[in-house]
């Protein structure tokens, strides 16, 4: 088909390809030679059949998307014989096919093109080699990003009619297994046509969108809190743009965003109206751009996995630090013990996080498998998920705001945060934390394991479960106590460390209970004894948070009977957090352990040695020593995981690296 400028449409395509960021464009004409393509590219695909038409940016939007490797266009449009349907959950493609054999579950249909990563392209070969069995040539426009040698453009280049090549391609790959994101399009246009009355009609809604603006639009999050949506993202956009004429990077962003947190901290700790006020503003301007470092990723297409996980790293770093200025600032104007809130905020948001984490994994899981026998529809669970599929569907009713409120999110954290301390003092903005936070941990526990019943579907067994255990060397060579299960013995973990500090809150930590201490020790040992078990019950997705909270409570324990002074106790848990969000970063991401993984000794050793330091009654030099150690193998290990070992491997190789139009962050 020939475009309004009198080009024809495959043509128009391989020139928005380029500008999408492949560095090189070919034609494959059967879908044995896109085959041979993918056996021989070492980089990520960029594939696209040659009747779609959209805005440049929807190309590039899907060649730099950071949601997976793997990544299909996916339309809102109707189906029409030949073309791919898809069923979506959580933004994963879970079926493909024709529109017949999704019985009626499908949520958009498969837009004509998809980015395939590096480890998915032996799948890719297979899949068409499989589908070119009756496969007619049809010509298909390719962006590899990798470095491949270049092949002439095929003649007579015509488009993707019904079952074409590309849909029975994305077809293929979803039936291998192949995880496959989906990429959406908003506000800017892509449609596939038949014929050139179907061209003329697209094109038109292309020129009718200023893709710039759009761009901007799209910068915000489709679905984001409450008070994000109305309070921040009503103006954010603009902040957006003034950035990036400015030439920040997100990174930068991140940066100042860390600033202005530290400094309403200090204001919270130095107390008085006008400080606390003005402390208010910094932390909501703070967040503003905490918001403003991903929107800015978005508008200018600067994604990484170190941009990623320093956001997620800085986000914990700088809540935490608002709790311990308001913590200090409560012990300052001596309204009662300040450090104790600070450190309960921070312990139960730290596993609230933790469960979270494990959640989202266990419902991406869940997503792909299909149901266990004997799980029939009708029960609770099944209720329980309509539901919630219901609110979600529903956006902008106040069910939907409730639901996306009640589970504390952190917009609203921040604002409970600057409204209390602003309007009352630290005390009471700490205690509204931890009463929300409690109660949204309670209503999404208790949910959340009504429905992992009913999902049984085991994750700690998909994943390294010592790694994101964290346990060390003692746990590891612990007997195995198979027939309780893991989930079990962490609990009873947690139990040994509570009853001890329940015991040093309400006695006055003698000499007499600092001989509990080992006693409690051998209780948090017991979650050693599941490190070798097979984690493949529908609860264990809980045993990371059940042993974080085992450790903290175990040190905060150790921390009062042993008289360390409150911001002492805080600090060290505070190190803690950071080892552990580290883990459930690279969780996402799946990445490996961190370098020096090793050399942080596990929840175990770490207990232990913080018991030695009791018996010897040594606790604040123990845990300042400790602390101290943990934080320096952290700054080392992140040195060495983003800095380090990738300038060693660019040096080793000439060959570049991350899918072609991916600018760093």
């Amino acid at each position: 088909m020939t475009t309004a400028s009198g080009e024809p449409l495959a043509d128009r395509l391989a020139t928005q390809l380029r500008r999408a960021g492949a560095t090189e464009v070919r034609f494959a004409a059967t879908l044995d030679e896109l085959a041979a393509l993918a056996d021989a590219a070492d980089g990520p695909l960029l594939i696209s059949g040659t009747d779609l038409v959209a805005h440049t940016a929807v190309l590039r939007h899907l060649a730099t998307s950071p949601v997976g490797p793997t990544v299909a266009l996916v339309l809102t449009d109707a189906p029409v014989p030949g073309r791919t349907a898809v069923r979506e959950e959580r933004g994963q493609i879970v079926d493909a096919g024709p529109l017949d054999a999704l019985d009626g579950d499908a949520t958009g249909v498969f837009g004509g093109a998809l980015r395939v990563g590096v480890h998915d392209l032996p799948t890719l070969a297979a899949a068409a080699r499989a589908a070119a069995v009756g496969a007619r040539p049809v010509p298909a426009p390719l962006g590899p990003a990798g470095d491949v040698s270049p092949l002439p453009a095929a003649e007579g280049a015509g488009h993707d009619g019904p079952g074409s090549a590309v849909d029975r391609l994305v077809a293929g790959l979803a039936a291998h297994g192949t995880l496959i994101f989906a990429q959406r399009v908003r506000l800017l246009v892509a449609h596939r046509v038949e014929d050139g009355a179907g061209l003329v009609a697209a094109e038109a809604a292309v020129t009718a969108v200023d893709e710039d603006r759009a761009e901007l639009r799209l910068s915000v999050k489709e679905k984001d809190d409450f008070f994000s949506t109305y309070f921040v993202s009503t103006w954010s956009p603009y902040v957006v743009r003034l950035a990036a004429r400015l030439r920040l990077t997100p990174t930068g962003v991140t940066v100042i965003s860390v600033l202005f947190a530290l400094a309403a901290a200090v204001l919270f700790g130095v107390g008085g109206r006008p400080a606390l006020v003005g402390g208010a503003v910094l932390l909501y301007l703070g967040f503003v751009l905490d918001c403003v470092d991903g929107q800015l990723a978005r508008y200018t297409r600067h994604f990484s996995a170190w941009g990623g996980w320093l956001d997620t790293m800085a986000d914990r770093a700088k809540e935490y630090l608002v709790y311990a200025g308001l913590g200090f600032g409560v012990s300052h104007a001596g309204l009662g013990n300040g450090w104790a809130l600070a450190i309960a905020a921070m312990t139960l948001q730290t596993v609230r996080h933790m469960t979270d984490t494990w959640y989202g994994v266990l419902h991406d899981e869940a997503a792909r498998r299909p149901r266990a026998a004997g799980s029939a529809g009708g029960g609770i669970g099944d209720r329980l998920n309509a539901a919630s599929t219901r609110v979600q569907a529903d956006t902008g009713s106040l069910s939907y705001w409730l639901k996306r409120t009640v589970v504390f999110p952190i917009g609203e954290r921040w604002a409970l945060i600057a409204l209390t301390v602003a309007l009352f003092n630290p005390l009471v903005s700490l205690i509204a934390v931890l009463v929300w936070g409690a109660l949204a941990f309670a209503y999404t526990g208790a949910l959340r394991t009504l429905r992992a019943r009913w999902m049984r579907v085991p994750v700690l067994d998909t994943v390294d479960a010592t790694l994101h255990r964290d346990d060390g060397p003692l746990a590891r060579r612990l007997p195995v106590v198979r027939p309780t299960g893991p989930l079990a013995l962490a609990v009873l973990a947690a139990l040994g460390p509570a009853v001890l500090l329940v015991a040093a809150l309400v006695g006055d930590a003698s000499d007499g209970l600092r001989w509990a201490v080992p006693v409690a020790l051998l209780v948090l040992l017991a979650g050693g004894l599941g490190a070798g078990a097979a984690h493949n019950g529908p609860l264990d997705w809980l045993v990371p948070a059940a042993l974080r909270a085992a450790e903290y409570l175990f040190a905060i324990a150790v921390g009062v009977v042993g008289g360390a002074p409150g911001w002492l106790i805080f600090g060290y848990v505070f190190v803690l957090t950071v080892q552990h969000y580290d883990l459930t970063a690279r969780l996402e991401k799946r990445q490996t352990a961190p370098p020096l993984h090793a050399a942080t000794l596990g929840w175990d050793g770490r207990s232990t040695l913080l018991a030695l330091a009791a018996i010897a009654g040594t606790v604040s030099i123990g845990m300042a020593t400790l602390g101290a150690y943990l934080l320096v193998v952290f700054v080392a290990s992140a040195v060495l995981a983003w800095f380090v070992r990738p300038a060693r491997s660019a040096r080793a190789s000439a060959a570049p690296v991350g899918a072609g139009g991916v600018a760093p962050r």
